[in-house]
């Protein structure tokens, strides 16, 4: 099958186009590699995937030397023209949409972006999906929809009409759009509201990053809500492994939205101190107000997702962080 896979010099994105090619798809990926976070990273990505820097042009597809079924372009998802062009030309099956101005704190600062990538570009991706005939759209949203939710486990039945940053604003409209689409043009879309992912190619501007970087480089470990904070914190392994079944399985409703989590939320100290042990090094912690656009808490109700897949997450709290800071000095030196 053919798929497009946005992002694929983004953290999510990077590992799902390596989960597909290993099963045998046909993979175009696209990114337009901004300068929100380090670009050097997101090269690296791609060079992990056998896609050169060097020949990485605008609009320009390179075939990757890892894999021969793999296309890389460096595309902006506001370039309605060129996308359009991308789908007429490639008539995907399937396309998962992960790239996205990412990010809640930077949402305070630089608003406009998030509307020209995450509404701008979601109504590009759902246009060329419809004019092409994609069977089936599987797009990123997010657990900060939830915004301000006075319960602990967070259902996708519970109301999502208070977020409170602009970025979680954006992801719910992703939703209101997708209903629309799937309602008057029939095709399947599919919404999953990620939960706090880490791992290896992790971003660096999450809390796994972060909190490595301030421990091994003595800087002071700023801790918000003075640590009254918990996050369902999901292994990049895990969340794959549910995008790859969720992409597969045949759906009741042409419109869907899912929770994909551990179903196991950290106290944010907690996971500070399994960093401190794995890092063999004592964090200088600073104790904080509450940030805003933050939440409190994070803890995902899977079961609609269990029932629709399988789905288990099998990464651990303590094996994932191993995992990571294994990789982080690895990739660091």
């Amino acid at each position: 099958m053919k798929l497009l896979i946005t992002g694929t010099a983004g953290f999510i994105g990077f590992h799902a186009a390596s989960k597909f090619l290993a099963a045998g798809f046909e993979v175009t990926g696209i990114d337009n590699i901004n300068d929100y976070y380090d670009t050097d990273l997101k090269y690296n990505r791609l060079k992990e995937s056998g896609i050169d820097k060097a020949d990485v042009h605008y609009n320009v597809s390179v075939i990757s030397s890892k894999w021969p079924k793999y296309k890389f372009i460096k595309l902006d998802l506001e370039d309605a023209e060129n996308i359009d062009k991308l789908f007429y030309d490639s008539k995907f099956d399937i396309v998962i949409h992960l790239a996205a101005q990412a990010g809640v704190r930077y949402s305070l600062t630089n608003p406009r972006s998030y509307i020209q990538s995450n509404i701008v570009g979601f109504i590009n991706i759902l246009e060329a999906s419809r004019h092409t005939h994609v069977k089936r759209l599987v797009y990123a949203s997010s657990s900060s929809t939830y915004g301000l939710s006075p319960k602990e486990l967070l259902s996708v039945t519970d109301n999502t009409d208070t977020p409170v940053s602009l970025y979680a604003a954006t992801k719910k409209s992703n939703e209101l759009l997708a209903h629309v689409y799937s309602h008057l043009y029939g095709y399947e879309t599919i919404g999953l509201r990620f939960f706090t992912v880490y791992g290896p190619w992790g971003r660096p501007d999450m809390a796994p990053f972060l909190f490595a970087d301030a421990i091994l480089n003595d800087k002071i470990l700023r801790v918000f809500n003075h640590g009254e904070m918990q996050r369902d914190f999901t292994y990049i392994d895990d969340i794959v492994e549910g995008l790859f079944s969720i992409s597969q399985v045949k759906m009741r409703k042409k419109y869907n939205v899912f929770n994909i989590g551990n179903n196991k939320p950290v106290q944010l100290l907690d996971f500070v101190k399994i960093l401190e042990v794995e890092l063999d090094k004592d964090a200088i912690k600073e104790f904080c107000e509450m940030q805003p656009g933050d939440v409190i808490s994070t803890w995902a109700d899977i079961k609609e997702f269990i029932a629709a897949t399988g789905y288990e997450p099998k990464i651990n709290i303590e094996k994932g962080v191993s995992l990571f800071v294994d990789w982080y000095k690895k990739y660091y030196e």
